[in-house]
């Protein structure tokens, strides 16, 4: 079945991602540093494993939707809102929409993307993206990432408040 079209067939669908994570394209992921192959697009859900090679490098992007990373294997460093958030297996990450982010790992690493797209079915006509916003994390979510073992950058102080949404 093409990556392309992966829908979730029944009510409920199991994917073991260490076994999913075989699947990844190895010549693709040595050519380019990265590669990627998407497990379910239904609706508004979209899931992608995406691997990073070693020294493997995502570009500058960002999307309309939200997001989530969440690392299966290795080490990942994605970068956002000039700090970095060194990631390892079991980490969970969250970007609104319309942040800028990059990555990069050191020693290889294998991630699940998660995109909650507006727009609930390829027939429907995109909703309107949600008003341009401040991209700071809020109070709440900068707390739990320190609490969890997350470290801010040098240039910014942990106890610099984040913007009031």
């Amino acid at each position: 079945m093409s990556s392309l079209h992966r829908a979730i067939s029944g009510d409920i669908l199991v994917q073991h991602l260490a076994a999913d994570a075989m699947t990844i394209d190895a010549g693709l992921l040595a050519k380019h540093g990265r590669s990627a192959r998407t497990l379910v697009k239904e609706g508004a859900l979209r899931l992608t494993l995406m691997a990073l090679a070693p020294g493997g490098r995502l570009p500058a992007h960002s999307t309309d939707n939200p997001i989530s990373i969440h690392v299966v294997q290795g080490d990942v460093t994605f970068y956002a809102l000039d700090q970095d958030f060194p990631l390892t297996a079991g980490d969970v990450l969250i970007f609104a929409p319309r942040v800028e982010h990059a990555a990069r790992s050191v020693h290889g690493s294998t991630f699940l993307l998660t995109v909650a797209h507006t727009a609930t079915s390829g027939d429907a006509e995109p909703a309107a993206p949600p008003p341009a916003v401040k991209h700071s994390l809020n109070e709440a979510a900068r707390q739990r990432w320190m609490d969890d073992g997350g470290h801010p950058p040098a240039s910014t102080p942990a106890s610099t408040p984040a913007s009031a949404e």
